[in-house]
C-alpha cells in the first residue's frame, strides 16, 4: 500500500525541525491544536511547551546554565524534569519528591542548573500515568561541546507516538489495564518532529548528525537506514567510540547520535525503517538525494567526542540486586490488596503516588556500587535513574561492547544487565520503568544518596 494511503492500524510519519531556542528564558504549559497527520485530515488537540509540539529545541553550550521559568496555563498540574541531565536534586521534577507540583490555571516555578555534560537529552512531565506526554509535552535539550566536530548539519530527530481516532484526536483511555498490564500505551501513529512530510532531503557527500530521542511512553524503535552505515558516537548523551549498527535500538526515554554520511548517488531514494516489532515493520521515511554534484567523494572517520566528566566506578564496589516483576503472563500483585498496581520492584508494588516509602536502595556519596537488574517479566523494561550515569557492564553475562554510559538501559523480557556506577549526587532519586504506564502501576523505587 502506498504510506499516504492508511493512517490508522499502522504508521503516519512526521518530519520537520524542531523550533531552537538557544537563549529561552520561559516555558509556557498550554492546550492548542496542531496538525499531526497531514492537511487532509483534522488538526489534532494536543499539549505543549510554547504553543508546538515538541516544544521548543533548548540548545546551550556544555558548561552554561539553564534558567528557565515554566508557567502552566493547563488546568492540570506538571513539572518538567530533564531527562539524563546530572542536575541538583531539587531541580528533577519529580512531585512530592523534589519540589510540589506546578500548579494549574497559573503556576510558575523556575529551573536553574549547570550543564556538565554535553550531549542529547530531552524534558518532559513526570506526573501522572504518561498522559502529558501522550498529549504532546516533551521536547529536546542540546548540549553542544565546546569543541564540537565539524558536520553540514546537525539535527533532532523527535520520535513519538499518538493514539488517534480516525478524525485524528487523541484517544483517552490513558491507564487503562490492558496497557499498563502489557506493553505499555502503543500508538497507531507514529511522528518525527510533529509534522507530515514523505522524506528527509540530503545533498550527496554531506555529513549530517542526527540526534535521535524516543520520546514516546512505550514504543521501542529500531531504525534500519537502508543504503547507509550510521556511526553511533553517544548514547544517552555520553560518547562511545563510533561503532556502526544495522540497527539503532532505542527505548523509551533513550537517545543516540548516529553520523550520517550521504554516500549514495545524487537522485536516489532510500529508506529509513522501523522494524523492531516482529512482524510489524514501516517505513518511516525515505531520505531523498538532490541532483546536486556531491558536496565531497570521500568521508574522514567518524569523530570520536570528548568524555564528558563523569567519575569511573571503582574496581571493587558494593553488590546489589533489583528484581523486576508482575505484569500479565507473570506474578501479578493481588489486585483485591492492589487494585491497579500490575508491576513489582523486589516483590513489593509501589504505585506512582506513593512516594513516601522508604527507599529501595540507601547509597553512600561518593561511593561505587554495581546493581543487577533482573526482568523476570513477559515484557520489556527501559529501567532510568535520575540525576547519575552508569556503565553498562553486561548484559546476560556478557560483556557490553563497546563500553557506553548510560541513564536508561532496555531489558528484554528475561533478561538481566549489570550497572556500574558512582553514587556522587546527593538526594532521593527516581529508579523506575520508563514505560510510564509500567511506572504508574508499580515499577518504580527510590534510591537515596547521603
Amino acid at each position: 500500500m502506498e504510506r499516504r494511503a492508511f493512517l490508522l492500524g499502522s504508521a503516519v510519519l512526521a518530519l520537520a525541525p524542531c523550533v531552537a531556542l538557544p537563549q529561552a528564558r520561559r516555558l509556557r504549559v498550554s492546550a492548542t491544536r496542531q496538525n499531526l497527520v497531514g492537511a487532509t485530515h483534522p488538526a489534532t488537540e494536543v499539549w505543549t511547551y510554547n504553543g508546538s509540539v515538541p516544544g521548543p529545541e533548548l540548545r546551550f553550550k556544555q558548561g552554561e546554565r539553564l534558567k528557565l521559568e515554566v508557567e502552566n496555563a493547563l488546568g492540570v498540574d506538571t513539572t518538567v524534569h530533564w531527562h539524563g541531565v546530572r542536575l541538583p536534586n531539587a531541580m528533577d521534577g519529580v512531585p512530592g519528591v523534589t519540589q510540589a507540583p506546578i500548579a494549574s490555571r497559573g503556576g510558575r516555578f523556575v529551573y536553574e542548573f549547570d550543564l556538565p555534560d554535553a550531549g542529547t537529552y530531552w524534558y518532559h512531565p513526570h506526573l501522572g500515568d504518561g498522559e502529558q506526554l501522550g498529549r504532546g509535552l516533551f521536547g529536546a535539550l542540546v548540549v553542544e561541546e565546546r569543541d564540537p566536530p565539524p558536520v553540514d548539519r546537525d539535527l533532532v530527530w523527535v520520535l513519538s507516538d499518538w493514539r488517534l481516532d480516525r478524525e485524528a484526536r487523541i484517544r483517552p483511555d490513558f491507564g487503562n489495564a490492558m496497557d499498563a498490564s502489557h506493553a505499555g500505551r502503543i500508538g497507531n501513529t507514529v511522528t518525527l518532529n510533529g509534522v507530515v512530510p514523505d522524506s528527509f532531503g540530503v545533498r550527496a557527500g554531506e555529513r549530517v548528525r542526527l540526534r535521535l530521542v524516543n520520546a514516546s511512553s512505550a514504543r521501542i524503535y529500531a531504525l534500519n537506514f537502508e543504503g547507509h552505515e550510521p556511526w553511533v558516537i553517544a548514547l544517552d548523551g555520553h560518547p562511545v567510540a563510533p561503532h556502526w549498527f544495522q540497527r539503532v535500538v532505542l527505548g523509551p526515554g533513550m537517545r543516540a547520535d548516529v553520523i550520517l554520511d550521504c554516500t549514495a548517488a545524487p537522485g536516489s531514494l532510500h529508506r529509513v525503517v522501523d522494524d523492531f516489532y516482529r512482524g510489524r515493520a514501516y517505513e518511516l521515511l525515505k531520505i531523498r538525494y538532490g541532483a546536486e554534484k556531491p558536496l565531497r567523494t570521500s568521508f574522514e572517520p567518524a569523530p570520536r567526542l570528548a568524555a564528558n566528566p563523569v567519575k569511573q566506578p571503582a574496581e571493587h564496589a558494593e553488590r546489589h540486586r533489583i528484581v523486576l516483576g508482575g505484569g500479565m503472563m507473570g506474578a501479578l500483585p493481588n489486585q483485591q490488596e492492589h487494585k491497579g498496581i500490575f508491576w513489582t520492584v523486589n516483590g513489593k508494588p509501589l504505585p506512582h503516588g506513593g512516594h513516601d516509602h522508604a527507599p529501595l536502595l540507601s547509597l553512600k556519596l561518593g561511593q561505587s556500587y554495581v546493581v543487577e537488574l533482573v526482568n523476570e517479566t513477559s515484557w520489556h523494561h527501559p529501567m532510568h535513574l535520575h540525576g547519575h550515569v552508569f556503565r553498562v557492564l553486561s548484559k546476560n553475562g556478557k560483556e557490553v561492547l563497546p563500553r557506553q554510559w548510560a541513564d536508561t538501559v532496555l531489558l528484554d523480557p528475561r533478561s538481566r544487565a549489570e550497572i556500574a556506577l558512582v553514587a556522587d549526587n546527593p538526594g532521593n532519586w527516581m529508579l523506575h520503568c520508563h514505560v510510564l504506564e509500567h511506572q504508574a502501576t508499580g515499577m518504580m523505587a527510590l534510591v537515596r544518596v547521603a
